[in-house]
């Protein structure tokens, strides 16, 4: 993961090396060699994931390519707020390592579970989480666009809504390989811990608005942007909601930056006349190169 990024240039490269210093282990060396049973550790995952966002962002930009607004999905929105210059690389590597062991910590291994509900509409999702709530926590952690809301709580809980989802006329459920129930009110510990950490940042002024997961508004200033994500840790992931608002201030273009596909897929089906496209390795940087008017 990142790899070809970090072999191919120097500003890559020395964002992976401020990666390892920064939290003082080869992170860089676990995202490119593995094993995939270490990387997948959330504490790995996190900041590895931020760090490939961040190098292809700064690569980008090296070449006369950023934005006019960012936002990211769950663990993006640290990404998007380092481009956009609320608080450092360096912080954000050491706080999404917490983030992420508190999360996993919030919640013991094998009791929260996570599915996706393909095919109803939000409300329907809402409708089958209220029939499982005597099982347990579950409702939706992740709104990801038309037809496809991810679900989140305790095991039976979600097994239970995952059922009733069927029965009321979901295409399919997929349960989801994932180490907790992100996004749902398990994780309102993990909330409480990292809250005063993220209040403590040394922040700065947003260059750009971030339009956050937690209530789809943009964020002009530093204060707001932290609130924003001390509230998504245990809030669902509003994802159609800031693709529509990045639509209504005008954003006709995106750039998903970072490893994966998946967002860009979404906004697809959310804009369906948005011109997106993806970044994470060499060969897609000519495409965007000649797709960017810079500093637009």
């Amino acid at each position: 993961m990142g790899k070809t990024l970090a072999d191919a240039f120097p500003v890559c490269r020395e964002t992976f090396a401020e990666a390892d210093q920064a939290l003082d282990e080869p992170l860089s060396r676990i995202a490119f060699e593995g094993p995939d049973e270490t990387l997948m550790l959330t504490e790995n995952t996190q900041p590895a994931i931020l760090a490939v966002s961040v190098a292809a962002a700064r690569l980008l930009e090296s070449r006369g390519i950023s934005p006019a607004l960012v936002a990211g999905h769950s663990l993006g929105e640290y990404s998007a707020n380092v481009v956009a210059g609320t608080f450092s690389f360096d912080e954000a590597l050491r706080i999404v390592r917490r983030r992420g062991r508190y999360m996993q910590e919030a919640v013991p291994v094998g009791e929260g579970s996570m599915a996706a509900i393909l095919g109803l509409d939000a409300d329907v999702v809402a409708e089958a989480c209220a029939a499982a709530a005597g099982a347990g926590v579950v409702s939706a952690a992740n709104l990801n666009g038309p037809g496809q809301v991810v679900i989140a709580g305790g095991r039976d809980a979600v097994a239970k809504a995952s059922d009733r989802a069927k029965a009321l006329g979901a295409k399919r459920v997929v349960p989801l390989s994932v180490s907790a129930p992100f996004h749902c009110a398990l994780m309102k510990p993990a909330q409480e811990r990292l809250a005063p950490e993220l209040r403590a940042l040394r922040v700065a002024k947003p260059r750009v608005p971030i339009v956050a997961n937690v209530d789809a508004e943009p964020k002009r200033d530093a204060a707001s942007a932290i609130e924003a994500l001390v509230a998504q840790v245990s809030a669902p992931v509003r994802w159609e909601a800031v693709v529509r608002r990045l639509a209504s201030e005008g954003v006709t273009t995106y750039v998903e930056v970072g490893p994966g596909t998946v967002l860009s897929g979404l906004v697809r089906k959310i804009q369906r006349d948005a011109t997106v496209r993806s970044f994470s390795s060499p060969g897609d940087l000519a495409a965007i190169e000649s797709l960017i008017t810079p500093h637009v």
